[in-house]
């Protein structure tokens, strides 16, 4: 569509002089941004352009110069921003956001120590160690902080690498495919459309060109590009592209297709595509056959790529649209080569396919009269047939009568409801009395007939699913995922795709099935009745929103067939006003309304054109719809593993704030200090968090209905419930039975401990009683209570084994899941040996007051690990014996 000398266009740079400094970088940049684009390649006639580039506009550089070339400027890429600083990276993790707070909450206990320090003979260290674990604590998290960012930017750059912008150069007279940053100047570029303009271009030659020139001049219609000079502006004259603008004029790139039937002469018959052509069921000396390969074969834009003449036709690489590849591998096996049929057949004029006319078209000068054009065309059949008003049959025209519309119908029926896709092709001998060589084609302003053409034939082909997406259809349709069908097909084809995909389902029937079952005309039967729908792109047209809402909700398997690229925009809206969450897939430039209108774009990224991608939220790398299924899978897994990862996390809450409760409302003592909390949040509660999120997917993960977006959050009342209400309250009595049965040891009764906090901690008293009459000196207490803070540290850490284990599932069972998570193992027995290296280590008396505690006092808690695994074990068997019931309502979260 689009071929030109491509051409780098940069700023010069600049550089600060040692005195000027960043101002002076600024104004000269201003300068050179205030200055009009310098260039004159556009006044420029071809030959002079070619002189001035040294390369031939037909053949394109030569390797080597085009090497030579890339070595001397480097690539074609824009110089990239400057980076931040690793240091200052660094600095904003250690002392940003909430890093701050803990730091002044460390520097206030630095403070409050010293001042007790100074007024105090025996200071409590509690301050200093507190104000030490909070530094320690910014300063490792901040570390964790940094290295995380540095990784995330390293897989955001590996993104940027992962689908790099491709073009089509010419070298040495071969079409060849490279990475857009390996373009060079005065290198041949061929643009079609879709695609992004990977450098600056001066047109040499173009068929229906327009580009999206709106980021650079405001233009909101798409612009004609031709090889005519019109402007002095560079901006403005019609012969340049720029870099970053779009081609929005060009073909739908589709999957890998096989031509597999043939309709000409009135007669269907298979494609043979063995290389030796042994399996050829038809003369192919026919007149018919003759014309009909001659129009596939120039009507055509796909090309066989440079250095493949020892491979076989049907394994060789093509550069072109997938069904143009096609019908270029099948016409090189039955005719021979298809670029020497061009090259005796010189293309003057050409209109690009495009989803509006569903028609490509191009006129040729026929090798087998020196002064006369012939005019091909290739597009949707029944747009074909809607232009012609003769038939080929046995090499003679005859009228297109209505026995030889039928004919056609059948036919296209027959080939569609195999699932085939079918083009129509026609042609006209234009006389050369009116349009002798030489003669300008005017594609914008038609000054040749497109109407009363002669029809030749029918072409049709097979494009397989993947043996993948039947299966994905059905793990869709079970996870509650609507899959509709949206194709530029027709209705037959589409239904028979959908068919055999599984969209529509076996058994299910649409409302012209029905119809024909009980012989009775489509009128008569209730749509509703009809679980599936095929819609015409036609009737899409004149449907209100209320109609289209009507067949989204009374029907589960939709196709929408011969749709437009405004219908696509359409049928997505009306999806989303039903309150879905929408994901469309597309990889052409006619798919981008809808890409970028979906609450999830989803572009292909071996077939996709670049408008696509950039319209696109996200780009599937091997075009399989498969692999959405598995995005999908692994969505609602993470989304899963985080909300166990949060429940885990918020149940030892409870007993982490119930002894500061109690130790007010009942003045007891103390029973868990704030190094001790640190311990836990920070130190054994750590990796068992992190290693849910390792944690394979339940059996019903694709199963379930969506969520609900609007209601059903990652932290819901229901999660609230079950953390804080239930489980955080059985380990909160876990706690406190292994506190009241060490202070019980040591003489003082649960009965004694209520309102005796202040006389606990009142330094001056050295005599207090407990339930026998003992008593206890200031330090002596305080040893029994730092000792209570260990137990229950160690309660909660026994207690939190069974919070983790149950975390694993929400609905199945632990015996059902497995304990395959090795990090969730190494999880449960890391915090166990922090746990009892705080407990046993020497010296943690005196740096953290956490002190030793006997064997037995471990296996106190344990009987409430025992009831929160049993109790979550029939909790979860009540959601599955009785799903939707009062139990899943007000525990499932």
């Amino acid at each position: 569509m689009g071929r030109g000398a491509g051409r780098e266009y940069s700023p010069a740079a600049t550089t600060a002089e040692n005195g000027g400094g960043k101002k002076k970088q600024k104004e000269k940049e201003l300068d050179e941004l205030k200055k009009e684009v310098a260039m004159d390649d556009h006044k420029l006639s071809l030959d002079e352009l070619g002189r001035k580039y040294q390369v031939d506009l037909s053949k394109g550089l030569t390797n080597q110069r085009a090497q030579d070339i890339l070595a001397r400027d480097g690539p074609n890429a824009l110089t990239p921003p400057p980076t931040t600083p690793e240091w200052v990276k660094f600095c904003r993790q250690l002392f940003g956001g909430f890093s701050i707070l803990l730091w002044i909450g460390a520097i206030l206990c630095f403070l409050a120590y010293g001042i007790q320090a100074a007024m105090e003979d025996e200071p409590s260290n509690d301050n200093l160690y507190l104000g030490v674990v909070l530094a320690a604590v910014v300063i490792v998290t901040g570390c964790f902080s940094y290295y995380q960012e540095a990784k995330s930017s390293k897989i955001m750059d590996s993104f940027k690498n992962m689908v790099p912008q491709q073009a089509l150069v010419v070298r040495e007279g071969e079409k060849m495919q490279i990475n857009a940053e390996e373009v060079v100047v005065g290198d041949l570029v061929e643009v079609k459309g879709g695609d992004r303009v990977p450098a600056d271009l001066r047109i040499i030659s173009s068929h229906g060109c327009k580009v999206d020139n709106s980021s650079l001049t405001g233009e909101s219609e798409p612009q004609t590009r031709s090889p005519e000079f019109t402007h002095e502006n560079p901006l403005e004259t019609r012969n340049i592209c720029f870099f970053s603008t779009n081609c929005v004029e060009g073909t739908l790139t589709q999957n890998r297709m096989t031509v597999a039937h043939m309709w000409f002469d009135n007669q269907i018959h298979e494609a043979d595509t063995t290389e030796d052509q042994s399996g050829a069921t038809f003369d192919k000396r026919s007149p018919t056959w003759t014309a009909l390969s001659r129009i596939a074969g120039l009507c055509n834009r796909a090309v066989f790529k440079a250095g493949q003449e020892n491979i076989s036709v049907s394994k060789r690489d093509t550069a072109g649209d997938a069904s143009e590849s096609a019908l270029l591998k099948c016409i090189e096996l039955s005719c021979g080569s298809v670029r020497k049929m061009r090259d005796r057949n010189p293309k003057v004029a050409e209109i690009p396919f495009n989803s509006t006319n569903k028609y490509q078209l191009s006129i040729h000068e026929r090798e087998d009269s020196p002064q006369s054009h012939v005019l091909v065309m290739k597009g949707a059949p029944e747009r074909i047939l809607d232009r012609c008003s003769s038939i080929l049959v046995q090499g003679k025209e005859i009228p297109l009568d209505k026995e030889m519309q039928d004919a056609f119908q059948n036919a296209y029926m027959e080939l569609g409801g195999l699932g085939e896709r079918v083009l129509g092709f026609c042609q006209l001998n234009l006389p050369s009395g009116k349009f002798p060589r030489g003669f300008k084609f005017d594609t914008d302003e038609l000054n040749f007939p497109t109407e009363k053409l002669c029809f030749v034939g029918l072409m049709s082909m097979i494009d397989p699913p993947r043996a993948a997406v039947p299966d994905a259809v059905g793990k869709c349709r079970s996870a509650g995922i609507k899959v509709i069908m949206v194709t530029g097909d027709h209705p037959i084809t589409a239904k028979a795709i959908a068919k055999g995909v599984g969209i529509i389902s076996e058994g299910n029937e649409t409302v012209e099935d029905i119809a024909a079952r009980l012989n009775i005309p489509v009128s008569q039967v209730n749509p509703r009745e009809a679980k599936a729908c095929v819609v015409h792109g036609s009737d899409l047209k004149d449907m209100t929103s209320e109609q289209l809402d009507e067949i989204l909700k009374n029907h589960t398997e939709i196709v929408f067939a011969r749709t437009s690229p405004q219908q696509k925009l359409i049928i997505v809206e009306g999806c989303q006003r039903q309150g879905a969450i929408v994901a469309v897939t597309g990889d052409g430039v006619n798919d981008s309304p809808a890409l970028k209108k979906a609450d999830i774009g989803i572009a292909m990224g071996i077939s996709g054109s670049d408008v696509s991608k950039q319209a696109a939220d996200m780009i599937l790398l091997d075009d399989n719809f498969a692999s959405i299924v598995t995005g999908v899978e692994e969505g609602r897994l993470i989304f899963d593993n985080l909300k166990k990862s949060i429940a885990y996390t918020l149940t030892s809450n409870i007993p982490e704030i119930t002894p500061f409760l109690l130790f007010i409302i009942a003045n007891i003592p103390l029973p868990l200090g704030t190094v001790t909390i640190l311990c836990i949040d920070l130190g054994t509660d750590m990796v068992p968090a992190i290693s849910l999120a390792y944690e394979a997917a339940e059996s019903d993960i694709m199963k379930r209905q969506p969520r609900n977006s609007q209601t059903d959050k990652l932290v819901n009342e229901r999660l609230i419930s079950m953390a804080y209400g239930q489980i955080g309250m059985i380990q909160a009595l876990g706690g406190f039975f292994t506190y009241f049965v060490i202070l019980a040891e040591n003489g003082f009764l649960p009965s004694r401990l209520l309102g005796i906090r202040l006389d606990w901690d009142d330094r001056s008293t050295n005599d207090l009683e407990d339930s026998y009459g003992q008593e206890w000196t200031y330090e002596q207490r305080k040893v029994v209570e730092f000792t209570c803070h260990t137990a229950f540290f160690a309660s909660i850490v026994v207690v939190q084994w069974a919070d983790l284990i149950i975390c694993k599932t929400r609905r199945n069972s632990v015996f059902q899941q497995g304990m395959k998570n090795k990090i969730l193992i190494f999880g449960l027995l890391e915090e166990t040996a922090l746990a009892a290296f705080l407990s046993y280590c020497p010296g943690m008396g005196v740096a953290l007051r956490m002190y030793p505690l006997k064997v037995t006092w471990w296996f106190c808690a344990f009987p409430y690990s025992l009831l929160i695994f049993i109790y979550d074990e029939v909790r979860k068997l009540i959601l599955r014996r009785y799903p939707g019931g009062w139990v899943e309502k007000e525990t499932y979260y």
